[in-house]
């Protein structure tokens, strides 16, 4: 068995998740996150700083095979680890996240696609990420990101590029399908970031609809990942993103949970996903009008949580896509490139 390192950064828990899935499948791994979050998520990962990530470099270098970073990020701030680490022998991963990578022109238009609806303001300028990248592909062995919207980011910069769906543990979620019988459903949407999901538009078409329909809506924000989720777990419907074209977290963790989802899936990228995706697609545009039958249809909320729940247990169990994790590390071990 290999020894993986995770750093610098967890975001959304999944750093640490890998690297306790890993251990439990046999292998040494360890992972650190230098940047807390108010999210609180389950502690998986190592608290640290900046600081003490410089102290433990070169110690870990000469334990650790396999160094998984993530986010665009690694030890030090000007990347100076990666030529030391590939001198030494070990293998580099990148686990691009996001706004580390999401050119914002490349967001807007691209070959077979056009969004106009998303939200690249968080991302590092573009220049930024194209120099980055650049530097990354002479020393990075393999590329994780999380779906194809990301994918086509990196694609042209990255000889090994792979798909690895983000993790959850289905089991720690509890199955809590819509009331079949509930007269005033409640809608709930969960922003860490307004502006990247498309929050005012929500609410704006929130507000119409309230005028003329009896729902209710809770706009979870600025609490902890347990207390979200005690929200989540009471909602008839979860609006994730509308504007980025790809489902996140939060659409993982309701589906989990049995709560039809609502995100924007660009169009080109429906036949990327596995088939059976339940997600109901709506941009600002079409909000209104996909939102309006779940409201009415208690069945078709429960039908529809109910595949999301299946679709998670086949396509982001924790387990299984560590497995397909360990995979590519063995592929990339082997590998004399």
């Amino acid at each position: 068995m290999y020894k993986v390192l995770h750093a610098p950064l967890d975001i959304a828990g999944q750093a640490g998740l890998m690297s306790e899935q890993l251990s439990a499948l046999g292998w040494h791994s360890a992972a650190y996150n230098y940047f807390p979050s108010y999210l609180n998520y389950r502690n998986r990962s190592i608290e640290t700083d900046v600081y003490q990530l410089h102290k433990l470099f070169d110690h870990a270098a000469q334990i650790f095979d396999i160094f998984h970073f993530h986010n665009g990020l690694t030890f030090f701030s000007d990347f100076r680890d990666l030529p030391k680490l590939r001198d030494l022998g070990n293998k580099i991963v990148m686990h691009h996240r996001g706004n580390d990578v999401r050119f914002a022109r490349k967001a807007a238009r691209g070959n077979g696609y056009v969004n106009p609806y998303v939200y690249a303001g968080n991302s590092l300028p573009d220049a930024t990420i194209d120099r980055n990248l650049k530097y990354f592909a002479s020393y990075v062995d393999m590329v994780l990101v999380q779906d194809y919207e990301l994918y086509h980011y990196v694609k042209d910069y990255y000889n090994r590029v792979h798909v690895l769906p983000r993790l959850i543990e289905p089991g720690r979620i509890p199955l809590r399908l819509p009331l079949a019988n509930k007269q005033v459903p409640l809608v709930v949407h969960a922003p860490t970031d307004r502006l990247f999901k498309g929050s005012d538009s929500i609410m704006h078409i929130v507000r119409e609809l309230q005028r003329k329909y009896r729902f209710e809506f809770v706009l979870i924000e600025n609490m902890s990942h347990d207390m979200a989720l005690r929200y989540m777990y009471q909602a008839d419907i979860v609006i994730d993103q509308i504007l980025c074209g790809a489902y996140g977290n939060v659409s993982v963790e309701a589906m989990a949970a049995g709560k039809p989802v609502i995100a924007y899936i660009r169009p080109d990228l429906v036949s990327t996903y596995p088939r059976g995706l339940p997600i109901a697609s709506a941009n600002p545009d079409t909000l209104k009008k996909v939102l309006l039958p779940l409201l009415l249809d208690p069945d078709h909320r429960r039908q529809l949580g109910l595949k999301g729940r299946k679709y998670v247990e086949a396509n982001h169990d924790a387990r299984k896509v560590t497995l397909q994790l360990i995979s590519l590390y063995r592929s990339m071990m082997a590998s004399k490139s």
